[in-house]
């Protein structure tokens, strides 16, 4: 799996997500991608309970922990890289986290306007 060019949605290289909890696709802090990724993991989002909430109603709990997969559950304040249609849909919903533009990937666009993008930035 190789992956895309680490550029962000402002053209400047990517900035890291998140280390603790490590997250991304390839577990490097960074939401990189490639053509494996198919949820596109390329918003890097700050956690809310509002979202996390919303994730878990719409079928993808990230806040209970699963050891089984070393991953202790995310909690407000944390950040990830998250679905770029997920991050859509809570757009849409009303409920969508704040965004670090510098960490997002480029990949996002294909799926998320940067305009709204920017309405999230952290």
């Amino acid at each position: 799996m190789e992956p895309d060019d680490s550029v962000n949605v402002l053209g400047t290289e990517l900035s890291a997500c998140g280390m603790d909890p490590v997250t991304g696709f390839f577990r490097d802090g960074h939401c990189n991608t490639c053509a494996a990724d198919q949820g596109s993991h390329t918003v890097c989002a700050v956690m809310t309970a509002e979202f996390l909430a919303f994730s878990k109603y719409v079928g993808n709990d990230l806040s209970t922990p699963r050891p089984e997969f070393r991953f202790a559950g995310l909690k407000p304040g944390d950040s990830w890289c998250l679905c770029a249609a997920r991050f859509l849909q809570a757009h849409d919903e009303g409920c969508a986290p704040k965004v670090s533009l510098e960490a997002t990937h480029m990949r996002a666009l294909d799926v998320v306007p940067l305009d709204v993008l920017q309405q999230h930035a952290a």
